[in-house]
C-alpha cells in the first residue's frame, strides 16, 4: 500500500457484527422465518431476498432468552437516544428477548446490518412490539426500523444509521458520530463548535460521514478485503453530501465545497474508542470555532451577506413586506418550540455603511421581546469589524428585512429576499 502525505491509512476490521433485540412478554408467536415472509411486498428485494438467505446461514443467528439472563439496558442512555415512556414501560415488563445476531464483512453492502435489522423488525411486528438496536442504544418501531431500509435501488437515509450526539466542553461543543463503526470505518469528532451551530454543525457532520463512508466503501470494493482503506487528509463536504444523507438530494443547491481536514486520534485507552478528528484546513488562522461557522455559512444557502445600496424593484419590496408581515407568528413559534425539528431560525438585517446598508443573517438565540431579537451573527460583515461569524448581536426588530428557517438541506420556509436575489432580480445600487 503506498502511503503518502496526502492520504490517511485507516485500518479495516475483519469482520462486522450486529445485534437487534426484541422485548417481549411470552414466546414469540411465531417463527422468524415466517414473519420475514410476511414482509414480501413490503420490503424492497435487495433486503428481502438477503434476511431469507442469511437466515438460513451460519451468519445469522436468532434466539430467544428469558430477559433475566441479560444486563439491564440503561434507561437513562435509552431515554437521551429517543426512547418514551411507553416503550420503557413495555421494556420493563417484558419477560424475554429475542436476540438477533448477524456477522459479515466489512463492504457494501453492509449484509449484517440490513438483514438483522430486517428480522428483528419483522418479529417485533408479529407481538406488536419494539426493536432495540443495540449499538445506538436505540429503540425503532418496526414501521420505523423498515423504512430505514435500502429502497428498491439500495438507497437509504444516512440519518437513519448515524447519529450525531454533542457535548459541552470548555472550548464549546463536541460532536461525535455514532453509527459509523456498523461500516467498519472509525467514528468522526470535532471540538471547539460554537453553541449557536447545533444544528448546522450535526448536518455537516452527517454530510461529512456520508462522504467518508463513499470514499471507504470504494475502497473495499474488491475481492479481497484490504488491511487499510486510504482516506483523503483533506475531505471536502458540500450542501449535496448533506442533502443525499438526509434522503432529500433533489434539494441541495449549487454551494461550494468545504474543506476539511482528517486527523486520527488514536485512543490512549484500550477499551475507549479512536476517532477520526475534523478540523480545519492547515493555514486557517484563528480558532477552530469561527472556520466550522464559515463552513456552515457556506453549505446552507440563505445566510449569506448581501450589500444593497438601493431596494428598488416591487419584488424585493414585495419580499421584505412579506417576511415583515410574518415576523410575529414565527417569533410566537420559536417562544412555543413550534419549529420543524433540527431546524434553526435565522433573520435578515441591515448595518449602516457608507455607501448605504449592508444586510446579514444571524441565528436567534432567543426572543424575549417582541422588539428586540438576540442571536449571533452567520457571517463577517465588511462595513461593520465588530460583527464577525459566531460573535453576538443584537438585532431591532424594526431592521429586520427577512428570515428563514433552516434544516440540513437549507432553507425550508422564508427567504423571500434571497429568492428574489437568486432569481436574479437585483436592484441596481444608486450612489
Amino acid at each position: 500500500m503506498l502511503i503518502t502525505d496526502d492520504f490517511l491509512p485507516v485500518p479495516v476490521p475483519e469482520s462486522l457484527s450486529a445485534t437487534y433485540l426484541v422485548p417481549m412478554t411470552g414466546l414469540p408467536r411465531m417463527s422468524p422465518r415466517t414473519a420475514v415472509q410476511a414482509l414480501a411486498g413490503r420490503l424492497a428485494e435487495p433486503v428481502f431476498g438477503l434476511a431469507k438467505q442469511m437466515l438460513d446461514s451460519p451468519l445469522m443467528t436468532v434466539d430467544t432468552r428469558p430477559i433475566a439472563e441479560f444486563p439491564a439496558l440503561p434507561p437513562d442512555l435509552l431515554t437521551a437516544f429517543g426512547a418514551t415512556e411507553e416503550q420503557l414501560t413495555r421494556l420493563a415488563e417484558a419477560t424475554h428477548l429475542v436476540v438477533v445476531q448477524a456477522e459479515y464483512r466489512p463492504g457494501w453492502p453492509p449484509a449484517h446490518e440490513w438483514a438483522a435489522r430486517a428480522v428483528a423488525a419483522a418479529v417485533a411486528e408479529t407481538v406488536d412490539g419494539d426493536v432495540v438496536d443495540v449499538f445506538a442504544l436505540q429503540f425503532l418501531d418496526p414501521a420505523t426500523a423498515l423504512r430505514s431500509l435500502p429502497d428498491a435501488e439500495g438507497r437509504i437515509r444516512l440519518v437513519d444509521w448515524v447519529l450525531v450526539p454533542y457535548s459541552s466542553d470548555a472550548e464549546g461543543l463536541w460532536f461525535t458520530t455514532k453509527g459509523l463503526r456498523r461500516f467498519g470505518l472509525l467514528e468522526l469528532q470535532a471540538q471547539g463548535v460554537p453553541d449557536h451551530l447545533t444544528r448546522a454543525w450535526g448536518a455537516v457532520m452527517t454530510g461529512a460521514a456520508r462522504r467518508l463512508l463513499r470514499t471507504w466503501t470504494d475502497g473495499l470494493a474488491g475481492e479481497e478485503v484490504p488491511a487499510f482503506v486510504q482516506l483523503p487528509v483533506l475531505a471536502t463536504v458540500t450542501g449535496h453530501d448533506i442533502a443525499v444523507a438526509y434522503g432529500n438530494p433533489e434539494q441541495h443547491g449549487a454551494t461550494a465545497p468545504v474543506l476539511l481536514a482528517l486527523e486520527l486520534d488514536p485512543a490512549t485507552d484500550p477499551e475507549a474508542d479512536s476517532f477520526l478528528s475534523l478540523r480545519p484546513p492547515p493555514g486557517h488562522p484563528g480558532p477552530a470555532g469561527r472556520y466550522f461557522a464559515t463552513a456552515c455559512a457556506t453549505l446552507f444557502t440563505g445566510i449569506q451577506p448581501d450589500v444593497r445600496y438601493a431596494r428598488t424593484g416591487d419584488a424585493m419590496s414585495e419580499a421584505i413586506t412579506t417576511a415583515r408581515a410574518g415576523l410575529g407568528d414565527v417569533r410566537a413559534r420559536f417562544l412555543a418550540g413550534a419549529l420543524p425539528a433540527e431546524s434553526q431560525l435565522v433573520v435578515k438585517y441591515g448595518l449602516p455603511g457608507d455607501e448605504g446598508p449592508e444586510y446579514v443573517w444571524a441565528a436567534v438565540t432567543s426572543w424575549e421581546a417582541p422588539e428586540r431579537i438576540s442571536g449571533a451573527s452567520a457571517s463577517d460583515a465588511n462595513t461593520d469589524p465588530t460583527v464577525r461569524i459566531g460573535s453576538p448581536v443584537v438585532v431591532e426588530a424594526t431592521d429586520v428585512v427577512d428570515w428563514a428557517v433552516l434544516d440540513g438541506t437549507g432553507v425550508i420556509e422564508g427567504g423571500w429576499t434571497q429568492a428574489v436575489l437568486d432569481a436574479g432580480e437585483r436592484p441596481n445600487p444608486s450612489h
